[in-house]
């Protein structure tokens, strides 16, 4: 199982928020690039960058500052966070990141997402599953997709869907835990299906109980930027 850091940017900076509240936002670093170079001098292979001002504004922000850190890095980084055209998807691919999260946007424009399946190969692109109570939610967290997760995954079934990113927000931020029962049900379901789980690891013990269900991956952010668990843990 890979573990994946993470680092979520607010105006330029790496943050962390706490149920993905906007108001309860905490800075870590000033210059997200430093905490780049922090996981790869450590031995970590893998990277998620989230765009929180593109999450909300519905467009890359900080587009730029992500590139440079894939142009400087041999970290496999994914990204995500206001990713709504083709030009999007391109750009970020051309700058050296691995793969891109959908997530809004596959709620909003399927049609637009599965061209990128087609476009640019199946393994490019990850399936962004932000569930509250077995429901989507989009735009940063700040609306409701109106869809459950199962019925947003049996739409990119037929394109060749491998990934997923699932993240139960009520746990996200919370050092509470993650969401086992929720990853459970997916891997039931979808057995063939890539795994990344996001949101509640507060520990190692969280870290190794997920390993124990043969999941693709994990991300971990607030535990590392608080001092839970150490880099040289997870290596």
């Amino acid at each position: 199982m890979r573990i994946i850091p993470a680092i979520d940017i607010i105006d330029g900076e790496a943050v962390r928020l706490s149920k993905g509240d906007y108001n309860q936002k905490i800075v870590y670093e000033k210059d997200p690039r430093i905490l780049a170079e922090r996981f790869e001098d450590a031995g970590l292979k893998d990277l998620h960058i989230v765009d929180l001002d593109g999450a909300k504004a519905g467009k890359p922000i900080n587009h730029q500052l992500i590139a440079d850190i894939a142009k400087n890095s041999a970290l496999n980084i994914d990204v995500g966070g206001g990713i709504k055209k083709a030009e999007d998807v391109a750009f970020y691919l051309d700058a050296g990141v691995k793969q891109i999260t959908a997530g809004s946007v596959a709620v909003k424009n399927p049609d637009e997402v599965k061209n990128w399946f087609t476009d640019f190969g199946a393994s490019k692109i990850i399936l962004g599953l932000d569930v509250l109570n077995d429901q989507i939610k989009i735009s940063g967290w700040l609306e409701d997709g109106g869809i459950k997760w199962v019925d947003l995954i049996e739409q990119y079934l037929d394109v060749g869907l491998e990934y997923l990113i699932s993240t139960d927000i009520s746990k996200d931020g919370m050092l509470a835990g993650p969401s086992i029962e929720l990853y459970e049900s997916i891997q039931k379901l979808y057995p063939d299906l890539k795994i990344i789980a996001s949101g509640g690891v507060s520990k190692m013990e969280d870290i190794n109980e997920l390993k124990t269900m043969n999941l693709n991956g994990v991300i971990v952010g607030k535990a590392i930027y608080e001092g839970r668990i150490k880099l040289e843990e997870l290596c």
